[in-house]
């Protein structure tokens, strides 16, 4: 019995060895050559400084930026997650038609205006940073009047949009979809 624990031990120390440091190691290493900017989490740096992250959504509070989707945990990658919500929930209920509410007054809406559901559920995960183009195309209005833009700068807007619109991944997993926060500073760049 003795020398099979001896044995178990010595298996226990190759796999932890070979499985919880050099594997990684070596996964980590391919990913740094092969692809550098996601392995390092798609961070996004601008003259010198840091504006975030492509795979991560950003709240925007101000009227002349695109609106990301909800977000159950405010958009702290901590905790990130859903509500775990069910959709017979009254709670779920009454915040779907809150969201829908102030969405409908920020972007000077009519009540019966069909609201993309991106932008009235949250993600699975929380911080999901793309919302469909018919969200993006539904905010353009709001960020034109709040800009000050013309009606040629609202069709650069909309060309933007267009553009920046990214099709299913392989033509068949997924959706289309824009990222916003690349939207936004995109956005920035209009004159």
């Amino acid at each position: 019995m003795k020398s099979q624990i001896i044995i178990s031990l010595k298996m226990l120390g190759i796999m932890t060895i070979l499985l919880g440091i050099i594997y990684p190691l070596f996964i980590t290493g391919i990913a740094q050559v092969a692809f550098p900017s996601k392995a390092n989490g798609s961070l996004v740096d601008i003259n010198g400084t840091l504006r975030g992250s492509e795979l991560i959504g950003q709240k925007t509070d101000t009227a002349i930026y695109f609106s990301t989707r909800p977000s159950a945990t405010d958009y702290n990658t901590l905790a990130s997650g859903g509500s775990n919500l069910g959709l017979t929930s009254q709670k779920l209920y009454d915040l779907i038609q809150t969201r829908k509410t102030d969405f409908i007054a920020k972007n000077y809406l009519s009540d019966d205006t069909n609201i993309p559901s991106d932008i009235l559920f949250a993600s699975a995960s929380g911080l999901d940073p793309h919302i469909s183009p018919e969200a993006a195309r539904i905010q353009i209005n709001r960020i034109a009047r709040a800009r000050g833009f013309s009606e040629e700068q609202k069709q650069q807007l909309t060309v933007l949009v267009n553009r920046l619109t990214e099709m299913p991944q392989l033509g068949l997993f997924g959706c289309r979809r824009i990222n916003v926060f690349m939207l936004n500073l995109e956005l920035d760049k209009l004159k």
